[in-house]
């Protein structure tokens, strides 16, 4: 026959057998692996970067009031210059190697005059050098409302020259647009 002691020491082997097995399951549950299938650490990274370059881009100069660089760009359709200054921001790193981010930016806002008043439209604005987006990148969107004083500021140079170009139609005024880009890595 055991005595009490016997019995004592056998639930604190039970005890000590449990916590140890709690133990085990705990830290085995803990520990990551990062496989190169895990995109969505790149991902929020490119979405930052994207979303940071937007953000320089639609500052006024000197932290002055005024136009940002982007609603000037916008307003005078200068694709060329959107194209240069996102892309030295978008690749722009301290490596001997400038990064390789790809992007295509769209223009997106709502007609407020004409037969099509109420309707969206989404109008391309700029593509990177290699910006053609095939089914093998995986790509992130990032965007920035920016409001638009006069669209038709340019003369027929506007962006929405198909809505703005007969005189008919007045598109003096302010206008909200949302510069839509999708970003990848090539």
């Amino acid at each position: 026959m055991v005595d009490a002691d016997g019995q004592l020491f056998t639930i604190e082997g039970i005890a000590a057998a449990l916590i140890m097995l709690a133990t085990v399951f705990i830290v085995v549950n803990t520990t990551s692996v990062y496989t190169p299938g895990d995109t969505h650490v790149n991902d929020m990274q490119l979405d930052v970067i994207g979303s940071d370059a937007l953000k320089m881009l639609n500052t006024p100069e000197n932290g002055t009031v005024g136009k940002s660089p982007l609603v000037i760009m916008v307003e005078s359709n200068d694709r060329e210059g959107f194209n240069k200054s996102f892309t030295a921001i978008l690749n722009n790193r301290s490596g001997a190697q400038p990064d390789t981010i790809q992007f295509d930016a769209d223009i997106t806002y709502m007609v407020n005059f004409g037969p099509q008043k109420g309707t969206m439209n989404t109008t391309n604005f700029s593509n990177s050098p290699r910006g053609v987006l095939y089914g093998g990148e995986h790509a992130v969107h990032t965007s920035q409302w920016i409001i638009i004083d006069n669209w038709n500021a340019t003369g027929s140079n506007n962006v929405f020259p198909e809505q703005c170009g007969s005189s008919s139609i007045n598109c003096a005024g302010k206008h909200a647009a949302v510069v839509d880009v999708y970003l990848w890595r090539d």
